[in-house]
């Protein structure tokens, strides 16, 4: 199928599920092939895999959390010693 840029962003969610079946949507610009848009072929993780990506997800977000100042005193600077503010 052979569809213009503009014509297909108002029918990107159909065009989409038309390349997860199957056929090939050949984007145009001008009367002349831009891009291809097909789907994805992914296969299937078994137990091992899923659990390895899993633990490299983990360590990913544990490694970029850092710890930073605490929230609890930040707005201090803003009362007195008795606690009123200045």
């Amino acid at each position: 199928m052979r569809i213009s840029v503009s014509d297909a962003k108002a029918q990107l969610t159909e065009l989409v599920r038309r390349a997860e079946a199957g056929d090939e949507i050949i984007l145009t610009r001008h009367g002349q092939a831009a891009a291809r848009l097909v789907a994805v072929k992914r296969k299937p993780l078994d137990a091992a895999a899923r659990r390895r990506l899993m633990e490299e997800i983990a360590a990913a977000g544990a490694a970029k959390a850092s710890p930073g100042p605490s929230a609890a005193r930040s707005q201090d600077f803003l009362y007195d010693e008795d606690g009123l503010p200045k």
